[in-house]
């Protein structure tokens, strides 16, 4: 079984170069299916989800050539056929692979997929998905394990979303791109990650206004066509290594970013007592002051996200002073608590909330990464402790992160894979 072994107490210097982020690229993928064209993603980052989201479309019958040394994906989904069930195995691999219901039904008007896997970090109901989908003329068939959506037209519809899912607006703006009329979405996601998809299918051909924000309008077309595309970068990626700056006591300086994007986590940093200062698309991060408590309630964008909560409580962790963190997205987000009281950790759960008593130092310990995030603040946690931390299910970790530990070792990290 593979584990990451860090040695901590090591500071940080040096610069990193932010990857493409993985929540743009995965619904990008799936959006190729509308085209029927011939389409490539440059820059794409070569992770575990994103090679799980090619297979599912190749599974269907998608060609798709990987180019790992240049990070280009070439996919032509002209090829699909109609009827194919994608592998069910694959799609309960990740919850991501539901993503493919929006285009499979506006394409060929249906598809039947298994309920889909991920991260057990709580209950991710696919309710907003059917509800959107529902709206727009499909007939929906929710059996045991496995979801139907039929539909000879979809016709464009208002549609309001109880909350502001993301996955929810992917797939209903991917399915309204195709359907006659126009469709609009009320309580949008805002994502950046929205955004992008919608300059994605944008450049395919669709006609959407208002992506980012809390209203989004999809005029129907006809006819897509392919495109190059060039993700934005993962703001989660950042954050983490805002983070690693931070809980090391570092200087760091990190390439590739949108300040915008990053403005809930820049916040709750300085707030902390951590020092930046933004260069065009490069951020300096200085993490050498004191490491103040503070309260953190993760929301929707623009709130702070819940993909950035576990690597904040571990920073928390070593905080003088007791700090309190509330998630609100994810009920069952908790999981690496467990994990860093095994280092030490002060921390004490009280129902969604954790209230974390800072203590001097962490000290290294055998842990595990129980989902993707955690195991990214597992990593963390490793880089500022006493001692040797060993962290296992590093899978999670491959998921969302481009060879993290090489990143982490040119920082000056003492940290490795090991077999």
């Amino acid at each position: 079984m593979e584990k990451i072994v860090v040695k901590g107490g090591y500071k940080l210097n040096g610069e990193v170069n932010i990857s493409s982020a993985k929540n743009s690229v995965l619904p990008i993928i799936a959006a190729s299916i509308l085209c029927g064209d011939r389409c490539t993603i440059d820059n794409a980052p070569m992770l575990e989800d994103v090679f799980v989201i090619c297979d599912v479309l190749k599974s269907i019958g998608a060609d798709i050539s990987i180019d790992k040394e240049h990070s280009k994906i070439n996919i032509n989904t002209g090829t699909i056929i109609s009827q194919a069930e994608p592998s069910s195995e694959l799609v309960r691999k990740m919850r991501a692979s539901f993503l493919i219901m929006g285009p499979m039904l506006s394409r060929f008007g249906r598809v039947k997929l298994s309920l889909p896997g991920g991260c057990n970090i709580g209950s991710r109901p696919i309710d907003l998905h059917l509800k959107g989908l529902n709206a727009l003329g499909a007939k929906i068939d929710l059996g045991h394990g496995y979801v139907e959506a039929i539909s000879k037209k979809l016709i464009g519809n208002k549609i309001y979303l109880d909350f502001p899912s993301v996955g929810a607006t992917e797939n209903i703006m991917m399915a309204a791109v195709l359907a006659e009329g126009e469709t609009i979405i009320e309580n949008s996601a805002e994502e950046p990650e929205i955004e992008d998809l919608a300059d994605f299918l944008n450049g395919i051909g669709a006609k959407i206004e208002g992506a980012g924000t809390g209203t989004i309008k999809i005029k129907g077309v006809k006819d897509l066509n392919g495109t190059l595309h060039r993700p934005i970068y993962d703001r989660i990626e950042a954050g983490t290594y805002m983070v690693a700056a931070a809980i090391t006591g570092s200087k760091i300086k990190i390439n590739g970013i949108d300040e915008e994007h990053l403005k809930p986590i820049v916040a709750k940093l300085t707030e902390c007592g951590v020092l930046m200062e933004i260069e065009g698309n490069s951020v300096w991060v200085d993490g050498r002051n004191e490491i103040k408590p503070l309260d953190i309630k993760t929301m929707p964008y623009p709130g702070f996200p819940t993909d950035m909560q576990p690597q904040m409580m571990g920073l928390l962790c070593i905080a003088e002073g007791t700090s309190l963190i509330t998630e609100t997205v994810f009920e069952n987000r908790f999981m690496h608590i467990s994990e860093m009281k095994r280092m030490g950790a002060n921390i004490k759960i009280d129902g969604r909330s954790a209230v974390i008593e800072g203590v001097k130092r962490l000290t290294g310990s055998e842990v595990k990464a129980t989902d993707l995030r955690a195991g990214a603040a597992m990593i963390l946690c490793g880089l500022s402790a006493e001692g040797i931390t060993e962290i296992s299910d590093i899978y999670h970790v491959d998921r969302g992160y481009v060879q993290i530990e090489e990143k982490l070792r040119k920082l000056g990290a003492e940290i490795k894979r090991v077999y």
